[in-house]
């Protein structure tokens, strides 16, 4: 079994992309932006977590949006450092930042 490498196209990959701001998936163009109520496309958020507006699943938290991607990519056979990447990226997106803040006791 050979160990995957990641190139360094695949590295930058991941660092130049404009990301869903809600399961960090790469926006690689506009038939993969969600969509605002007026029908325009969302430079924020993925046809997937976005429509009209609105997210798909508004009830979602964070660590459930963990276990989703890491199923689909796994099926989808993602390398595992990609998963990781995307991942630990989640923390940090419009979508999650308010929700990992811990309040000050």
């Amino acid at each position: 079994m050979s160990v995957y490498r990641p190139s360094f196209k695949t590295k930058n990959v991941m660092n130049k992309d404009k990301f869903c701001q809600s399961c960090s998936m790469p926006l690689k163009g506009t038939h993969l932006y969600g969509t605002e109520k007026d029908g325009s496309p969302s430079l924020d958020y993925c046809i997937y977590c976005y429509k009209n507006g609105a997210f798909t699943d508004p009830d979602l938290t964070l660590d459930q949006m963990r276990h989703c991607m890491i199923r689909k990519m796994d099926s989808a056979m993602v390398p595992e450092d990609i998963i990781e990447a995307a991942i630990n990226r989640l923390p940090g997106l419009k979508r999650w930042a308010d929700t990992t803040k811990q309040p000050k006791r």
